[in-house]
């Protein structure tokens, strides 16, 4: 397991933990389809216990699988911390890491795929080494890798068994698991953190495979209960209520255990009550604190890195430096305890190859691309039309509005003015030429009068020549005309 730095574009990134598979491994079909097997199965479950799948990456001949990152440690590694320091662990903090592994399996055993179908994940490999506790306080399962689910592509090979045989319950021997053979491998990894003492502890495989067909099993609280020492009342029901739970979830006929991960979870978590995360935090940060202290070290040198380098990630192999390019996504590869890698080969495998060309055949649809382009361009001309519109409707509005705004005082300047009276006389040509340009304006040849619009009655009009006596006053009613702009021309020889 390494881990690194993810980073994304406009300067995005942050810390993973990745597993990766070694190119002596990518040559194998089994070993790919085993490993991609994982990230789809880890990718269908979340839940706060199970450390979540972030991404897959195949490039220069290697696969990695990109996790979220968690401060903390694995419990195998903290139970022989505790070893060595001739302690155990405390109940309340063992119940409230084992009741979180118990809500993780759950989680799993109950996952969907993308049609709500359910999965039937059994992890097959529950053990100490694969149950992370953080610095938060919250125990994490990880490592899907020999889970047995419906629709997996790789399967197992009759003879062959997968998972650690000191953890496996008897029905995984024969052949067959179910959920229940989860909760077996959890009880014994409860038993174990109990005690700080293996279960099915053997010089070599047969031994242990026959302890745990035909071997007995004793209760937990006989080796918690130091020799010479009575507890009192309050503290032997709590161990008792332990034992119950433990050898329930250790009985060799599967129908015995518990019906589901989560019914056990809250059987043991009535026994002794719960620790508080944030006081299994302290305890994981007071027994690892040496390694955690390294780890922060190392990540840190790897963040500053990633940032004077701009951005770009990488990983340093002997010397040199290997950029990893997945579409968008760069990862920057460093290792727990050294920085020692083995270089990339310079060709793929060809069933990294396969990889490769079926995930780059997966489509990412988006909002922006629902239409095809001829849609998307049609669109746009409507688009543009209809605004084309709204801006001339506005312009024709304002238009009209302002001329009948400026009429009224076009009027009023032109009443004001002292204009000269007209001439003694107007020929009858030029009266007849007038009302036939106002009928017609595109046929009007004579020049118009000057117009007097009101909106109201007219007010009296100044002193003008009387017509000539041998001119016939044409009709007044009405003594104005409309021209096609909706405006009132006054008739001189009406006023």
């Amino acid at each position: 397991m390494h881990y690194g730095r993810l980073v994304g574009p406009v300067g995005f990134s942050r810390t993973v933990a990745i597993k990766r598979l070694h190119p002596q491994f990518a040559k194998d079909p089994e070993f790919v389809a085993m490993f991609l097997d994982e990230a789809r199965l880890a990718a269908r479950i979340r839940h706060p216990n199970v450390v979540p799948t972030l991404d897959v990456v195949a490039t220069q001949g290697e696969l990695f699988l990109v996790m979220e990152y968690v401060q903390g440690e694995s419990l195998s590694r903290l139970a022989r911390a505790m070893r060595d320091a001739g302690t155990r662990i405390p109940p309340r903090v063992v119940s409230s890491i084992m009741a979180g592994v118990l809500h993780g399996l759950h989680a799993a055993h109950e996952a969907r795929d993308e049609r709500g179908e359910p999965l039937a994940i059994v992890h097959r490999d529950v053990s100490p080494h694969n149950v992370l506790v953080g610095s938060d306080g919250i125990a994490r399962v990880l490592d899907f890798g020999v889970a047995k689910a419906a629709g997996r592509t790789q399967t197992t090979r009759d003879g062959h068994l997968k998972g650690k045989l000191s953890y496996m319950a008897p029905e995984q021997i024969n052949g067959q698991v179910t959920r229940q053979t989860d909760l077996y491998a959890a009880a014994i990894v409860l038993w174990e953190a109990l005690t700080g003492d293996r279960l099915f502890a053997a010089d070599n495989q047969a031994a242990v495979m026959a302890k745990v067909m035909n071997g007995s099993v004793e209760a937990p609280s006989t080796r918690m209960i130091d020799a010479g020492k009575t507890p009192d009342a309050e503290t032997k029901r709590g161990l008792d209520a332990l034992d119950a739970v433990v050898l329930r979830g250790l009985e060799r006929d599967p129908t015995k255990r518990f019906a589901s991960a989560r019914e056990m979870a809250i059987a043991l978590e009535r026994c002794v009550g719960l620790a508080s995360p944030s006081e299994v935090g302290e305890w994981v940060e007071h027994a690892a604190n040496d390694v955690l202290t390294r780890r922060a070290i190392k990540i840190t040198e790897i963040e500053s890195s990633s940032s004077v380098d701009g951005g770009i990630g990488h990983d340093i192999v002997g010397g040199a430096s290997h950029r990893h390019y997945e579409s968008e996504t760069k990862v920057e590869v460093g290792h727990e305890e050294t920085h020692a890698m083995a270089p990339a080969p310079a060709s793929r495998p060809k069933v990294l190859e396969e990889v490769a060309s079926q995930m780059s055949s997966i489509s990412v649809s988006r909002a922006g691309d629902a239409l095809p382009p001829s849609s998307s361009r049609r669109r746009t001309w409507l688009v543009a039309a209809a605004l084309l519109f709204v801006i001339a409707t506005i312009a024709v509005v304002l238009v009209v509005g302002t001329t009948k705004t400026d009429a009224p005082r076009s009027s009023a300047s032109v009443e004001s003015a002292s204009a000269p009276p007209p001439p003694a006389s107007i020929p009858a040509a030029t009266t007849t030429a007038t009302a036939s340009a106002q009928a017609d304006v595109d046929a009007a040849a004579a020049p118009m009068p000057m117009p007097s619009a009101r909106s109201s009655a007219p007010t009296k009009p100044p002193l003008r020549a009387p017509p000539p006596p041998t001119a016939k006053k044409p009709s007044c009613d009405p003594p104005y005309t409309v021209d096609s702009l909706g405006r009132k021309h006054f008739r001189t020889e009406c006023l």
